[in-house]
């Protein structure tokens, strides 16, 4: 087995003060490695960072049809939204538009992550709902196609038909039986890859318009609707938002908690996966961010790539005190 590689350094003053080790795979359209940090065949996690192919069954199965869902609804079941109004009041339309409540959905209640909307809630003396946590628009997609296919309301179980689908989604895209399964902190199964499988599903959505199967078709409507709502998919001050912004809807990316990234690049016919193995958001988005530089879907020098990669560590007092910055594996050429 190959170790995790240095992946991202932080300095400060002359000092590197902290290294965050991983494992990242770029894929092409046919499933092969085209450079590889670390151990491609780690196994992970992807957590949300998968949550396209979480939303597959979604479009496969004709329940997004059935319920006249347009790209709003798609960027939303790909989403880990900040709770914002934006996203809350969509998902709630929803909801009513399947007949259901906040009571339907098992994701589980969370503070929005969006302080106007986390303040509003405090002034108003209310608590925090199901739709307020940021996988609410993926579980409300879950509860699609539960009405579609008629099934039981716990749609969030293992055995359901809806985990069912998602698993045998997932198998075909990795090209590979799952690794097991844990739990995602929104109560649903989260199937278990390496970080190869990761990215050659990631590639596979890339190259998705190439071909007319139902499920790729189902896949270039996700990837289409993350491009056009990039503040869905994630929020103001997010990295997923910012980075999608920044390369002018020619690139998909998702983050993941605990160090996954994930990136969909479909003119390159690419797709990237990494994992940070101590879990650092921080270091996943310089990482995601020095990758794609790397593969020159977004300028090293942008402002948004330089919030992220080679960015500075600012004190309190707002002094620049080090760097959040690439380390060599990374900095090479791809």
């Amino acid at each position: 087995m190959t170790s995790p590689e240095p992946l991202v350094e932080i300095w400060r003053g002359a000092l590197l003060e902290c290294v965050h080790q991983g494992h990242a795979v770029i894929c092409d359209d046919t499933g092969q490695i085209v450079k590889a940090w670390g151990d491609p065949a780690a196994v992970i996690y992807p957590r949300s960072s998968c949550k396209m192919i979480q939303g597959l069954p979604l479009l496969s199965s004709g329940a997004a049809d059935k319920y006249g869902l347009n790209s709003e609804h798609l960027a939303l079941a790909c989403a880990s939204h900040n709770g914002a109004a934006i996203h809350t009041e969509r998902v709630r339309k929803w909801l009513d538009q399947l007949g259901l409540d906040d009571d339907a959905l098992r994701c589980g209640p969370q503070e929005p992550g969006d302080r106007p909307a986390f303040e509003a809630m405090i002034r108003a003396g209310e608590q925090p709902c199901q739709v307020h946590n940021n996988c609410s628009g993926k579980h409300t997609g879950f509860l699609t196609v539960t009405a579609h296919m008629a099934a039981g309301p716990d749609y969030h179980e293992i055995d359901h038909p809806v985990q069912q689908a998602v698993l045998n989604a997932f198998e075909d895209v990795t090209g590979s039986d799952i690794a097991g399964y844990g739990i995602d902190g929104c109560s649903a199964p989260n199937f278990a890859t390496t970080v190869h499988g990761l990215a050659r599903a990631m590639a596979w959505f890339a190259s998705a318009r190439r071909r007319s199967d139902r499920q790729s078709a189902a896949a270039v409507q996700l990837t289409r609707a993350m491009l056009a709502h990039p503040e869905l998919v994630a929020g103001e001050g997010r990295s997923c938002t910012a980075l999608m912004r920044a390369m002018k809807g020619k690139v998909a990316v998702k983050t993941g908690a605990d160090g996954v990234f994930t990136g969909i690049l479909p003119e390159l016919g690419l797709g990237i996966a990494l994992k940070i193995t101590d879990g650092a958001t921080r270091a996943s988005e310089c990482a995601i961010t020095a990758i794609l530089a790397g593969l020159g879907a977004i300028s090293a020098r942008d402002p948004v790539a330089r919030t992220y990669c080679n960015a500075p560590v600012v004190n309190r007092r707002g002094m620049t005190v080090g760097e959040i910055r690439p380390a060599g594996p990374l900095t090479r050429p791809i």
